[in-house]
C-alpha cells in the first residue's frame, strides 16, 4: 500500500492508501468513539457511533477507507444528534446495576454514555425477561449484552472457533412512530438491539476451544469470567504487566492483583487481562494465572543439602520453563564447574536451527506471527497448531478471514478447529515420518528451480510421470434447425406459413484423453482429490507466502534433513519462515546454553526429577519461585526477548542464590539481563529498560528483537531422500496437550485443574467400544503404562494422543524423541 495525506478535523496525517479512517485517526491520536469496532477483524456497523464527515459525505469511520487529499470532520451538529440518540438507546432498558457489575469502572457503555452527556431519556419499551447463562468458563447476562457483536466478530475473524451468533430476543416490536421521529441510524441500531441476543451455535452450551477473548472485548458486563464474578472491583486491582508463560508465544498480558481478603493481606492474582485490540491470548494465559508456589520461606537445612547436591553432581537437567537470566545463571555454572546441561526438547531445537542454518547461513528464521497475519497464503508442517501455539493458529485464522488468504495443514491428526477456519484451506492427513514428503511438495509446487541446487531438482522430478485421464469438457457446436413461421401476406391479408433455416449454437459435451501430470507426492501425503485445481484456484492473486513449522520435525528421526529442507524453502521459494518452540522459553534457552545429550552420574533437577530436585511446583527438595513470581524475560516465537515481572511475592531462596553461594556475584537475578550473550543476539540492556506495552497505533513495544547473526555456510546444499517406506501407518500414538494445557503449571491453576489420560476422538472411542473414564494398557516398545480414557471432541479419526502436563503419567517414557510411536492399546 501507499502512503498517502487526509486531514482529519484540520490536521493532516499520513497513513496508508486503504486504511480504514478509524484505525488512522487512532494511531495519530485522534478520538473517534467506536463501540463494535475491533482492530484485525472485519467492522460491523452494529453501533454506528462511529460516524464522520468524509469530503462532505456522511460515513462509518470504521469501515470508510482513506483516500488521498481526503477531508474528514469528526463532529457536525447532525453527527453529534445521532451520537447522542445512538447512546440513549443503548441506555435504555440497560440494567442500573453498576455498583456490582464486573465491568464497572472500565465499562465503554459507561464512558461514552458520559462522553457524549446523556441526562435524560427520550425513548423507552417494554422490556423482556433475559436470564443469565452458564456457559462454563464465561458467563453471559443477556440484559446487558447491547449487541455490539464484538464476541461474535474476534471469535470468526481472529480466533478462528466461529462459536457464537445472533438469535432473536423474544422483545416486542419497536413503535413505527419512532422510525419516523428519531435519527435513522440510531433507530436503525435500535431495531437491531431489540431483535437480537448472543448466542452459542452449539445451542445451551459453549463449544470452542475456551480462549475468553469474547469476554475481553466485551465492552459491558454481559460476558464475564465465571470465577472473576463477583469477587472484586476493577479500580481496585494493581495491574502487573507481564509476559504469559505458558507457550512460546510471549503474549503481552497484565496481572490484575489486591488482597487476599480484609483478613488475609497476602496479594492474589484476581484476573489476567491482554491488550485484545492488538493480540490475542488464549484460555491458558487467561485462565491459567496461580501457578505460583505458595506459603514459601527460606529452608535454611534444604539449602545447605541443595549446596552439597550441587557439589557432587555431574549433571543439571532442567525445563525451558525458565527465564532467559536462569538459563544465563545454569551456563555460567557449567562454565565454572563443568556440569552437564540437559534440556531435550531445547536441545533438539538447538541442533535444528543449527543443521537450518548450515544452509540458510543465518542463526534464526526469517518470519514471526506478524507476518503470518499479514500473510495470504500459509502453510503449516509438524505443529498440531491449536495445543503447540494457540496464538500461531490464531494468526493463520486471521489471515484466511481478513486477507482473503488460503492455506494448507500438514499434520497426522485430523482437526476440525482447522478445516472450521475457511473453505479455502485443506488439511492434509498424512501418516507419520511423511513429514520430509510435505516440505519437498513445498518446494516442487513453489521452488525457483532455476536456481535450486541441481540434485533437489532432479530428485523432485522422480515424482512426476504423465498418465493418460478422460476428460469431460464443453465444446460449442453449430446446429442448423428449420423453423416454420406463419408470416402475413399484405398482398392477400392471408397468414402463410414460411420455411426458415436457424443456426445457433449449443453446447455439446465431449469426451477426449488428454496427458497430465501424475505428482506421486500427493498421494504419499493423502492429498484430497482434486487438489491440483484447488491449488490454482487458492493462489489466485496471492502475493505473501508464510511457512510455519513444528516440534513434530525437531525430534524426527531425520530431523537434520528437515532442517535443511526448511532453510531451501526459505532460500528458494517466497515463503517467510517461522519455526514454533515448544515450551515458554525453549528458543531463550537454545540460544544461551550449550546443552548435553546425556546425564551423568549425579543430577540437579531443575522443574524436572533428578537425584536432587529443585521445583517451583513445590514438589521437590528445594522450593523454587515460578513465572509469575519472577523478574526476567523470555525469548518467545517472534524472536522478541519480553520482559516480565513479578505479580506475586515469593519467601524462599531463588536460582541466583545458589549460584551466589558457589562462587558467582549478583544481587538479583535481573543483573544478568544486559549480560546474555551478545554473540547470540541478545542485547546488553538492563531488565529496567526494557518496555511492555501497545501504542495506540498498535505497534508492539516490547523488549527488544534479537539480532539475527551471519552463520558460516560450508556451500554444500544437498539434501537426503526420504523412504517413503518407512511411513508409520499401522497404530500410532502422539505425544502432545489438549487444549489449555502446555506444562504442569497449566494443570496447577485452580481453573485448569486436570488429570491426563489417554485422549481419543469420539468416532475412535466409539469403534474401540470405550467409554470415558475406562482403563487401557498403553504399550510402545519403550515401555507401558495404565491410563484413562478422555474424549476429545477437537480431534479427529484413530490417532490418540498422551499428554506432558500431568507429572503422574510420565508420557515421554513411552516415546523415543519423536512425536509419534507405534503402540497397541488394550482396554484393562
Amino acid at each position: 500500500m501507499n502512503e498517502i495525506t487526509i486531514t482529519i478535523d484540520g490536521r493532516a496525517i499520513k497513513t496508508q492508501e486503504g486504511e480504514y479512517i478509524l484505525n488512522a485517526a487512532r494511531a495519530n491520536g485522534i478520538f473517534i468513539p467506536a463501540i463494535c469496532y475491533l482492530t484485525r477483524c472485519s467492522p460491523t456497523l452494529a453501533c454506528r457511533i462511529c460516524l464522520v464527515e468524509a469530503d462532505g459525505k456522511q460515513v462509518y469511520a470504521c469501515n470508510a477507507k482513506a483516500k488521498e487529499g481526503m477531508d474528514i470532520t469528526t463532529t457536525t451538529p447532525n453527527i453529534l444528534a445521532e451520537r447522542r440518540a445512538i447512546m440513549e438507546v443503548y441506555d435504555v432498558n440497560h440494567p442500573l446495576e453498576c455498583g456490582v457489575c464486573d465491568q464497572s469502572g472500565e465499562c465503554e457503555l459507561q464512558n461514552y454514555t458520559l462522553e457524549v452527556g446523556v441526562d435524560s431519556q427520550t425513548y423507552s419499551i417494554k422490556d423482556t425477561h433475559k436470564p443469565a447463562q452458564d456457559w462454563g468458563l464465561i458467563h453471559y447476562d443477556p440484559a446487558l449484552c447491547i449487541m455490539c457483536e464484538r464476541c461474535i466478530t474476534v471469535c470468526k475473524d481472529m480466533i478462528g472457533d466461529a462459536a457464537l451468533s445472533t438469535v432473536a430476543r423474544g422483545s416486542d416490536a419497536i413503535e413505527a412512530t419512532f422510525k419516523e421521529t428519531m435519527p435513522k441510524d440510531a433507530y436503525a441500531m435500535w431495531n437491531k438491539l431489540n431483535k437480537s441476543l448472543i448466542a452459542p451455535n452449539a445451542g445451551d452450551k459453549l463449544d470452542c476451544t475456551n480462549c475468553g477473548e469474547c469476554s475481553a472485548v466485551c465492552p459491558v458486563g454481559a460476558l464475564v469470567s465465571s470465577d472473576y464474578q463477583y469477587t472484586s472491583n476493577a479500580w481496585e486491582h494493581k495491574q502487573i504487566p507481564a509476559t504469559c508463560a505458558h507457550c512460546s508465544a510471549g503474549c503481552q498480558i497484565s496481572y490484575d492483583i489486591k488482597h487476599t481478603s480484609i483478613v488475609d493481606t497476602e496479594p492474589k492474582i484476581y484476573r489476567v487481562k491482554n491488550e485484545w485490540n492488538y493480540v490475542s491470548l488464549c484460555g491458558a494465559g487467561r485462565y491459567g494465572y496461580d501457578f505460583e508456589n505458595r506459603n514459601v520461606s527460606k529452608d535454611a537445612a534444604a539449602f545447605i543439602k541443595a549446596l552439597d547436591a550441587f557439589k557432587k553432581a555431574d549433571t543439571i537437567k532442567f525445563t525451558s520453563t525458565i527465564t532467559n537470566e536462569e538459563a544465563l545463571i545454569l551456563q555460567r555454572l557449567k562454565d565454572k564447574f563443568g556440569y552437564r546441561l540437559v534440556n531435550n526438547e531445547a536441545l533438539a531445537f538447538k541442533t535444528f536451527l543449527s543443521d537450518y542454518s548450515a544452509i540458510s547461513g543465518k542463526s534464526l528464521y526469517s518470519g514471526d506471527l506478524k507476518a503470518v497475519h499479514a500473510a495470504d497464503f500459509v502453510v503449516s508442517i509438524g505443529s498440531a497448531l491449536k495445543t503447540d501455539n494457540p496464538n500461531a493458529r490464531f494468526a493463520m485464522n486471521n489471515a484466511l478471514s481478513m486477507n482473503k488468504g488460503a492455506g494448507l495443514y500438514f499434520h497426522p491428526i485430523n482437526d476440525p478447529v482447522v478445516e472450521g477456519m475457511s473453505k479455502n484451506i485443506t488439511q492434509f492427513n498424512h501418516a507419520p515420518m511423511m513429514e520430509e514428503a510435505a516440505l519437498y511438495l513445498l518446494l516442487d509446487l513453489f521452488g525457483d528451480k532455476d536456481h535450486m541446487p541441481a540434485s533437489v531438482v532432479e530428485y523432485l522430478a522422480t515424482f512426476h510421470s504423465s498418465k493418460t485421464v478422460t476428460v469431460e469438457e464443453s465444446v460449442d457446436e453449430k446446429v442448423t434447425e428449420t423453423v416454420v413461421k406463419k408470416v402475413l401476406n399484405e398482398e392477400t391479408g392471408v397468414e402463410e406459413e414460411v420455411s426458415e433455416e436457424v443456426t445457433k449454437t449449443i453446447k455439446k459435451k465431449i469426451s477426449k484423453e488428454v496427458e497430465v501430470d501424475d505428482n506421486a507426492l500427493f498421494a504419499l501425503l493423502n492429498a484430497p482429490a482434486g487438489f491440483a485445481d484447488t491449488l490454482t484456484k487458492y493462489l489466485a492473486k496471492k502475493e505473501s507466502f508464510a511457512l510455519m513449522v513444528g516440534p513434530d520435525l525437531y525430534t524426527h528421526p531425520n530431523s537434520a534433513n528437515c532442517a535443511r529442507l526448511v532453510a531451501l524453502i526459505e532460500k528458494y521459494t517466497s515463503f517467510n519462515v517461522t519455526m514454533i518452540p515448544n515450551l515458554s522459553n525453549t528458543l531463550g534457552v537454545a540460544m544461551i546454553c550449550d546443552l548435553d545429550a546425556e546425564c551423568g552420574n549425579y543430577t540437579i533437577g531443575y522443574n524436572t526429577v533428578g537425584n536432587f530436585t529443585l521445583s517451583a511446583l513445590g514438589e521437590g527438595d528445594l522450593d523454587m519461585p515460578s513465572l509469575n513470581q519472577q523478574e526476567g524475560t523470555f525469548t518467545g516465537i517472534d524472536k522478541q526477548v519480553n520482559p516480565t515481572n513479578a505479580a506475586l511475592p515469593y519467601g524462599g531462596y531463588v536460582l541466583n542464590d545458589i549460584a551466589n553461594a558457589l562462587g558467582m556475584n549478583a544481587k538479583y537475578t535481573v543483573e544478568y539481563t544486559a549480560q546474555l550473550p551478545r554473540s547470540a543476539g541478545f542485547k546488553a540492556l538492563d531488565f529496567d529498560a526494557l518496555p511492555n506495552h501497545y501504542t495506540n497505533a498498535g505497534e508492539e513495544v516490547r523488549g527488544y528483537m534479537l539480532d539475527i547473526q551471519d552463520v558460516a555456510t560450508s556451500g554444500d546444499e544437498s539434501v537426503k531422500t526420504f523412504d517413503a517406506a518407512k511411513a508409520m501407518n499401522e497404530k500410532v500414538v502422539y505425544l502432545a496437550n489438549p487444549v489449555l494445557q502446555f506444562s504442569p503449571f497449566t494443570a496447577r491453576a485452580h481453573q485448569l485443574q486436570s488429570k491426563g489420560g489417554l485422549y481419543v476422538s469420539a468416532s475412535a472411542m466409539e469403534a474401540s467400544g470405550w467409554s470415558e473414564g475406562d482403563r487401557v494398557n498403553v504399550k510402545t516398545s519403550r515401555g507401558e503404562m495404565n491410563v484413562a480414557v478422555i474424549k476429545d471432541g477437537k480431534i479427529e479419526g484413530d490417532i490418540a494422543y498422551l499428554p506432558t502436563f500431568d507429572t503422574e503419567i510420565n508420557s515421554e517414557a513411552l516415546f523415543d524423541g519423536y512425536r509419534f510411536a507405534s503402540v497397541s492399546i488394550q482396554k484393562v
